[in-house]
């Protein structure tokens, strides 16, 4: 009974991590429900694209009356602010943001206009949209999978390090395996397809996503090796599992690949 409580607890941890990870991250959405001049404003703005098409911006909002327009740039550069006239689809207002090369960014702005009044819809500061590359099913599927399972085990393990009639040394073989696999043969695959490079952690770079692999393969890697011989290794286990699940909670995506437009030949 205790084994299946100790699944269970290891199951709500690891799905409450994710969903926080996932929400938090700077390619989540931006979605909310605004007045405007009287009118209620709805949206749903996106910061992540692929490069294989412009990226439509729209926001619901009823009333002929209610008008609005697009206004980007490449981020971290001193191009001026390009404005797009949204275009009424029935009850919503919509333009396109032009595709960017991969780890190419833009920030971007909705304005809508009510009776000669303008309102910045999402506010004052910009939002910021990456591009990158389509990453094919076979690959991204298998790594988020992959990766949510050796989270499954390494809060699993951790969990068994605290029970004295439980060796966890098979859940961290378990676990290592999957972070590895998951982690530095899938993640690198992910990393090439969406941004042309395969690793862009330490020592070639500051992608976070990929040193807080690093850093939690570091740590279940020392908790393998001073479980050898059978050993249960429980206060390495307990802390592994700590360390992962916390580099994990880190926004996925933050700091991650972005395209220096001073490279560039021009403009895009």
């Amino acid at each position: 009974m205790r084994k299946v409580l100790f699944w269970i607890l290891a199951v709500v941890i690891t799905l409450g991590a994710a969903v926080y990870q996932r929400m938090t991250g700077p390619t989540h959405a931006i979605m909310g429900r605004t007045e405007a001049g009287g009118s209620s404003v709805s949206f749903r703005f996106p910061r992540s694209a692929e490069t294989t098409a412009d990226c439509r911006i729209a926001v619901r909002a009823a009333g002929g009356d209610v008008s609005g327009y697009l206004e980007y740039m490449r981020f971290k550069t001193d191009d001026p602010w390009t404005r797009v006239e949204m275009v009424r689809e029935g009850e919503l207002l919509a333009a396109f943001l032009p595709r960017q090369p991969a780890a190419g960014k833009l920030a971007y702005r909705v304005v809508v206009s009510v009776e000669g009044r303008d309102f910045a819809v999402s506010g004052d500061e910009p939002i910021v949209i990456r591009f990158k590359g389509p990453v094919p099913g076979a690959v991204q599927i298998p790594h988020i999978l992959i990766m949510f399972l050796a989270m499954l085990l390494s809060t699993r393990a951790g969990l068994a390090a605290l029970d004295k009639s439980h060796n966890p040394r098979k859940l961290v073989v378990a676990t290592c395996v999957l972070l590895f696999v998951g982690g530095f043969i899938l993640g690198p695959l992910m990393q090439y397809y969406a941004f042309g490079k395969f690793w862009t952690g330490i020592p070639f770079g500051t992608d976070l996503t990929d040193n807080k692999t690093l850093v939690a393969m570091a740590a279940w890697v020392a908790a393998l090796v001073a479980g050898r011989k059978g050993k249960a290794a429980r206060g390495w286990v307990l802390a592994a599992s700590i360390i992962l699940l916390l580099v994990y909670s880190i926004p996925h995506s933050l700091l991650g690949s972005e395209l220096d437009y001073s490279k560039l030949p021009g403009p895009s």
